[in-house]
């Protein structure tokens, strides 16, 4: 099978169902920011670092495939690859369980530290705005309310792995005061 189609020569793409869109289309650039956040946490995964961490952000990238296959159906009676109600309650614990490993947030941190810090703070960022696009798919098409909770969790949990990682590595927060 080959990589091209040119089916998409004309500025759309097919979506689960057999439909066609608009590569513009705010459900293309939903699922296209979840394709960048996975890849940047594949680039984040090619440093070496905890076990602990890597297994995490491995299982995230699995959960990010379930995510855009969320995305990328509009079909909100066909339950087949959405993110469930367990898969932010594991969000949860895994956010819960980080943080109560750190000190308590009095101010604003500013993203940096330790390289993989610094590049996980990227990947969180990239986690907002693919959630922002999909808040803004929402008020135009309904999506599937726990793949927005989902997205909302991811960039907490990603804020407080990029914690973890710079505590491990001896990195301290790096508080802004204003």
């Amino acid at each position: 099978m080959k990589i091209y189609t040119k089916t998409g020569d004309d500025g759309t793409t097919g979506v689960q169902g057999g439909k066609r869109i608009s590569k513009s289309n705010l459900r293309i650039k939903a699922y296209g920011a979840i394709d960048e956040l996975n890849a940047t946490i594949g680039l984040v995964l090619s440093k070496k670092f905890d076990d602990d961490i890597e297994d995490l952000l491995r299982n995230i990238q699995k959960d990010l495939f379930v995510a855009g296959s969320d995305l990328s159906n509009p079909d909100l009676s066909n339950m087949k690859n959405r993110i469930t109600v367990e898969m932010v309650s594991n969000i949860e614990k895994n956010i819960d369980r980080l943080e109560n490993k750190l000190p308590s947030i009095t101010n604003f941190i500013l993203p940096g530290g330790h390289e993989v810090a610094s590049l996980i703070h990227i990947a969180r960022t990239i986690a907002r705005r693919a959630e922002t696009i999909a808040i803004s798919l929402n008020e135009k098409e309904k999506i599937n309310d726990e793949c927005k909770k989902f997205l909302n969790r991811l960039s907490d949990l990603l804020f407080v792995i990029a914690r973890t990682v710079n505590k491990k590595n001896g990195f301290n927060d790096i508080i802004w005061k204003p």
